[in-house]
This record gives structure tokens, C-alpha cells and sequence, in this order.
């Protein structure tokens, strides 16, 4: 596949032409555009950057640039500082663009819109991945997202990520949740059995098993067992009803009990205890609210997954695996490493940046016709300059 057409089945292709881009830049830069156009246009240099520690995730941003510069006809360079997937400081450049200050100012705020999100979302998904090294996750974004450019970014961002985690012997991302973003997990089509509300329509846990079994009979069998909070109750009913399968592993309970309730037969008391019986000395360390919270409290804690590992072990199913999603963000992947909970797949799109203001991406330029020139202040980006990596043509 030509460099082109791999740019257009992996970027974004919309808001390629004038009129489009244009309408979603910020109105200054089309000033500066008609201004420049009037003056006599020159050659300049961005320097693109984050403002925290990340990790790179340039390429739907470059994929970007250079289908805007092939439709337009016009030469634009971009320098990749940082590999994808590499860890990048706070303020540290990112990717340096040079071409037409006429042809680059309205390019601006859309480049900025596709180059922080992703590289924050990436750092957070490499730092889930490597706290819970041999757990598999899954990118289940999509529904927090608004809209598919927002989808893609976080699974992009996801899998580059999960490979960085990877090279440091994290099992990582193996999928996302739907078909649109599986190029980026190797493409898989879209992972997932069922959501609460076929549960709620078939009646119960274990009828909801055996429809999904009877449509789907070559797949492995992940069962939602939270809905009637009866979570061990209905996972011991559903391995017993399907033996063969939980005795090839090939059954899995997913957890996903919300915060309002305990897992069944929990209480404070009892989660303390479950904890103190497989981990012994994990809650007696000083912990925060929130790291309590995710231990031994509501909704799916560390005393949640090692009580359904007793159950499903004491009943003979020690080979059925346990998925756990609900609000697992890097601080209680930590958490849980901490716990050693027995947890085979977490679900989460939680890897989304939470504080969006720590996405906001900057770009100065750094230099007009050759000439080093950039706002006081940002002198850094200057250094950064002379060691540059080597060009990409657009």
C-alpha cells in the first residue's frame, strides 16, 4: 500500500478542503492567513507541544497534515521528535512543521485538536497497562466519547500505549469495543458479549447465557452477572449449566456492580476480611479515601474480585476467568496491583483524560525564512531545534 493511501485509511479525512477548515479554525489564523497572503508570505517552522509528560502519539495529527497538503498541492515537512510510543517530557517538542506561513496558520487549531488528547490518553493506557502487566485490557471508549473523532483518538491512543506497555512486558490492549476502531488492535473485529439490558430482557443471568450460547455456539461465553445483584449466585448458576465450557475456560463472569451496592454477601466487614484472607497486609497500610474506596468499598473493589475468585473456586471453576470494568483508571488499576486481585480482563475506557485541560497542546513558531525567532519565554523550543530529527515530506 502506497504511503497515501495508508495515510487515508489511517487518518481522519474529513475537513481537507478550504471551506471546512476555514470554518473550524480560529478566526485569527484566517486573518493571518489574508494578511500574510498580502505582505508576502514566508517560510516558518511550528514547534508543537504538551505542557506534561507524555507519551507520543503524533500519527492521526501527521496523517492528518499530509492528506490536507496532497489535496492542496503544497509542500509541508513535519519532524517527528519523539517516536510514536516513546516517552515524552512536559514542554519537550513534539513534532516540528515547516512550510507556508499562509498555508499553515489556518492548519493550527485543527493540528493541536488531533496531537494533546491522544498523547495524554496514551500515557494514561501505558501506565494502566503497566500496572497490572499480565491482566488484558479492553478499549471500551466509545460510549464516554463525543463522537467518532473523539473514538479514534482514544483508541489510537489506547493502542499506542498498550505497545509501550508491551516492549516492557505488559499483555496490554488486545481490542476495542466495536468494528470502526479494530485497525488499531491489529483488526479484530470489535470485542464484547453482552450488556445489561439483555439480561433484563431475558429474565435472568443464566437465560441470557444460554440465548447468547444458542446465537453465538463457537464463542467463549462472558456473562454479566451484576444485574439482579446476585453476582455469585448467578455466576455459580451459569457455570454449572455450561460445565464443559467453564472446565475448558471458555466461561467468564464480568463484573460491572455499580457503586450504590456491595457485591453480594459484602459488606465493610467482610471485605476486610476477604482482603486479610487472600492478601494479607494490603489494608492495613495507610490509604487515602479513594484507595480505600477501590479495596474494600462499593461497586467493583479488590474484595469484590477476590470474593468471586473464592466462590468460583471453591465450586470446582477455578478455570473460569473474571472481567472487571466500572471506573478503572490508572489510580485503581494501581490499587488493585496492590491487592494482587485475580483479575484476567478489565474493560475501561477510563484511560480518557480526566482533566481535558492537561490535553490543551501548544505550537509556536520557531524560526521565519531559517531565522530562529519565537515569543520570550519559549527560548527552550529554540535548543530543541538544533537537534532535529530527521524530515518527513508532506
Amino acid at each position: 500500500m502506497s504511503a497515501a493511501h495508508e495515510n487515508e485509511a489511517f487518518g481522519p479525512s474529513q475537513a481537507l478542503d478550504d471551506g471546512t477548515i476555514a470554518a473550524r479554525t480560529d478566526a485569527y489564523f484566517n486573518r493571518t492567513r489574508e494578511i500574510v497572503t498580502r505582505f508576502g508570505d514566508r517560510q516558518v517552522t511550528y514547534a508543537m507541544f504538551i505542557r506534561r509528560p507524555v507519551i507520543s502519539a503524533p500519527r492521526l495529527m501527521t496523517a492528518w497534515l499530509e492528506n490536507v497538503a496532497r489535496a492542496r498541492g503544497i509542500a509541508i515537512t513535519h519532524e517527528v521528535m519523539c517516536p510514536e510510543g516513546a516517552w515524552v517530557g512536559a514542554g519537550e517538542p513534539l513534532v516540528y512543521v515547516t512550510g507556508s506561513f499562509a498555508a499553515l496558520a489556518p492548519l493550527e487549531t485543527l493540528l493541536l485538536q488531533k496531537l494533546g488528547p491522544p498523547c495524554v490518553a496514551a500515557h494514561n493506557a501505558y501506565q494502566m497497562a503497566l500496572a497490572l502487566p499480565g491482566v488484558r485490557f479492553l478499549a471500551m471508549e466509545a460510549r464516554h466519547c463525543a463522537g467518532f473523532e473523539m473514538q479514534e483518538q482514544m483508541a489510537y491512543a489506547a493502542s499506542v500505549g498498550s505497545r509501550a506497555a508491551q516492549r516492557e512486558g505488559a499483555l496490554g490492549f488486545v481490542g476495542g469495543a466495536n468494528d470502526a476502531t479494530a485497525g488499531f488492535f491489529g483488526d479484530l473485529p470489535g470485542l464484547g458479549t453482552m450488556p445489561h439490558a439483555l439480561v433484563g430482557y431475558a429474565g435472568s443471568t443464566l437465560r441470557a447465557a444460554e440465548m447468547f450460547h444458542e446465537t453465538y455456539p463457537d464463542s467463549d461465553l462472558v456473562v454479566l452477572v451484576d444485574y439482579f445483584g446476585r453476582e455469585i449466585t448467578d455466576a455459580l448458576e451459569v457455570c454449572r449449566a455450561f460445565p464443559d465450557l467453564a472446565a475448558a475456560g471458555r466461561v467468564a463472569v464480568r463484573l460491572d456492580t455499580h457503586g450504590g451496592r456491595f457485591l453480594e454477601g459484602l459488606d465493610p466487614q467482610s471485605s476486610y476480611a476477604a482482603l486479610e484472607r487472600n492478601t494479607p497486609g494490603t489494608i492495613r497500610r495507610y490509604r487515602s479515601d479513594t484507595e480505600l474506596r477501590h479495596l474494600v468499598g462499593t461497586g467493583v473493589s479488590a474484595a469484590a474480585v477476590w470474593r468471586m475468585r473464592e466462590a468460583l473456586n471453591e465450586a470446582g471453576f477455578a478455570k473460569v476467568r473474571i472481567i472487571v470494568s466500572s471506573g478503572f483508571s490508572v489510580e485503581k488499576c494501581m490499587v488493585m496491583a496492590d491487592a494482587h486481585a485475580p483479575i484476567d480482563v478489565v474493560g475501561t475506557g477510563s484511560f480518557i483524560p480526566d482533566r481535558w485541560s492537561e490535553t490543551y497542546a501548544t505550537a509556536d513558531i520557531v524560526s521565519y525564512d531559517g531565522q530562529p525567532l519565537v515569543k520570550v519565554g519559549r527560548e527552550f523550543l529554540l535548543r530543541k531545534a538544533r537537534d532535529r530529527a530527521v524530515p518527513s515530506a508532506s
